[in-house]
């Protein structure tokens, strides 16, 4: 038996402005912009996607899952998500050379060092 891997969803108290917010930063399409289930991919064809789904409780503890972008240039591209609305996170992880950020509804995910050679 094989699986694929289909989507992550993503718990969301505005599932229409957060995953808006993932498709301007991964620069993917939208598939389905209700609020009940808003769907983005790196293109209409494309696997894996994002759901981002609506939920009564807020963000409270550290992600037990995250997502990790390699970017060509990590600073540009911090600075840039940055401007989009992310922020800073600090959960423990020390002096390391990936950052920790959080979107707009406190997500954590990294952006790693680019990849040498």
């Amino acid at each position: 038996m094989a699986l694929q891997w289909e989507q992550v969803t993503v718990d969301a108290a505005d599932p229409v402005a957060l995953g808006r917010w993932w498709a301007e930063a991964l620069g993917w399409v939208v598939l389905n912009d209700s609020a009940d289930e808003y769907e983005i991919r790196p293109d209409q064809d494309r696997l894996p996607g994002l759901i981002f789904a609506p939920v009564p409780e807020g963000k409270t503890v550290k992600n037990r899952l995250h997502l990790d972008f390699r970017p060509d240039d990590q600073r540009a591209e911090v600075a840039r998500l940055i401007a989009l609305g992310a922020r800073h996170a600090d959960i423990g992880q020390g002096e390391q050379p990936w950052v920790v950020l959080a979107d707009p509804e406190g997500n954590e995910f990294c952006v790693l060092a680019a990849r040498h050679g």
